[in-house]
């Protein structure tokens, strides 16, 4: 919850409200749904790894919940085929064709001597019958979903063409009473681990260009102040705690440099701040409320949300804070920016008839998508590949989290029965 005016309509965006009370997270698993799919979903069936039933579940479950969630695939069930393929030369291919698949993932898992286990994996073409890819992974049993995230990375790029990006991580806040948590978890939302404990506020949350940090404000001395914290060490340093106001820290892509909102000397301006405290140079100027920065993937501009023309509009500024250019004009109230990874479009939060929904614009004609069908969206982020967007929004009366295709047509929610869930950025 990075803007700094009060809405009557949407007060969540008020400062002064997150002190209401946020909450302690008990980490029961995650319930996703996924709704809607591509028009063209590839037909894939993921046959249960022989070897170990336990560990083999999990595998499965991992890479059929990414997979799934991405829209771009159809899973076919394969119990009929018997017996399972564990390897190349077990697949019986005119079974699988004949249950529609287009490919095939197989495999065994291997309990080894000293409690590790060994994980073969393989992507089959049922269609031409070859091996697409295939690898062995040798983990500890606490590695499985990571290895599931990665198995399905690999199914993702070589029947799509992109990159996947299920093995990254996504942080958020959680409040539930009169505590707050910064947690970071999988992409899928599981296996959250906290970073940082608080009874005052905690919000904006924002991932190093590296992952190994997270800038995030804190209210625990009464006031905004920005923090950098180690997610290696958990050792924190303050980056800006200058009179007033402190927030919505922003990365540069290269890691150097963050774009922050100040109010110490004229309302809530953007400022840019090396990334060691030092060097704080001013970007935008006037009695208006300029908030929300968010870097160009290039560094070379930033998009931010501003007042200066009467309502929450977003604009563009060269990153030395020269050329300033409103890019949004459908509807009186645009916010909350966030840049594609290739720089084309921007998601951002809409108000259109009483509605706060996530949008895509493109930057060279403007136009303009909406995403999502929910009334009570924040916090769009992009995940590192471009192909889902995850926000935040409100299903009977509590916050969850919830990711969309950026065309709109696959939406997932990720949710967790205790804790009202907000502000989550993607990471790297």
């Amino acid at each position: 919850m990075k803007t700094e005016w009060l809405n009557p309509n949407r007060t969540r965006f008020a400062v002064f409200l997150l002190l209401l009370g946020l909450a302690q997270a008990a980490f029961a698993a995650m319930t996703i749904e996924v709704f809607g799919g591509a028009a063209t979903r590839i037909p894939v069936s993921i046959v249960p790894f022989a070897g170990a039933p336990g560990p083999a579940q999990v595998i499965s479950s991992v890479v059929g919940g990414d997979l799934n969630r991405s829209g771009q695939f159809r899973l076919v069930d394969a119990s009929s085929v018997q017996p399972p393929p564990t390897d190349v030369g077990d697949v019986q291919f005119p079974a699988f064709r004949a249950l529609g698949s287009d490919a095939a993932v197989i495999g065994r898992i291997v309990p080894l001597p000293d409690g590790r286990l060994e994980v073969r994996f393989r992507l089959m073409d049922v269609v031409k019958q070859t091996q697409i890819a295939g690898f062995n992974y040798t983990i500890v049993p606490a590695q499985l979903r990571a290895t599931g995230h990665k198995i399905a990375d690999v199914v993702y790029e070589k029947l799509t063409g992109i990159p996947g990006s299920f093995s990254t991580r996504i942080a958020y806040i959680i409040k539930h009473g009169k505590h707050y948590q910064l947690l970071v978890a999988d992409s899928d939302g599981q296996d959250p681990q906290v970073v940082v404990n608080s009874v005052q506020p905690l919000i904006s949350p924002a991932w190093s260009p590296d992952g190994t940090r997270i800038a995030y404000v804190s209210f625990e001395n009464k006031k905004p102040v920005i923090y950098v914290q180690s997610l290696a060490t958990g050792s924190r340093r303050v980056l800006a705690n200058f009179k007033g106001s402190n927030s919505a820290p922003a990365w540069s892509p290269d890691g150097t440099r963050l774009a922050i909102v100040l109010s110490r000397d004229d309302g809530s301006q953007i400022y840019t701040i090396k990334a060691d405290g030092s060097g704080v140079t001013r970007l935008t100027h006037g009695g208006n409320i300029d908030t929300e920065p968010a870097w160009s993937p290039d560094g070379k501009s930033l998009l931010f949300t501003s007042d200066r023309g009467g309502s929450p509009q977003i604009y563009r500024m060269d990153a030395n804070g020269s050329d300033i250019k409103r890019v949004t004009f459908e509807g009186k109230y645009n916010v909350s920016p966030a840049w594609s990874p290739d720089g084309k479009s921007f998601a951002y939060i809409r108000r259109d008839a009483g509605r706060f929904q996530v949008a895509l614009q493109n930057i060279d004609n403007g136009q303009v998508q909406v995403l999502t069908d929910t009334t009570h969206d924040e916090s769009p982020s992009f995940a590192p590949n471009g192909s889902m967007i995850v926000y935040a929004t409100d299903i009977n009366g509590r916050g969850i989290l919830a990711t969309v295709s950026v065309d709109g047509k696959t939406r997932a929610r990720l949710s967790d029965q205790a804790g009202d869930m907000r502000e989550p950025a993607w990471g790297p």
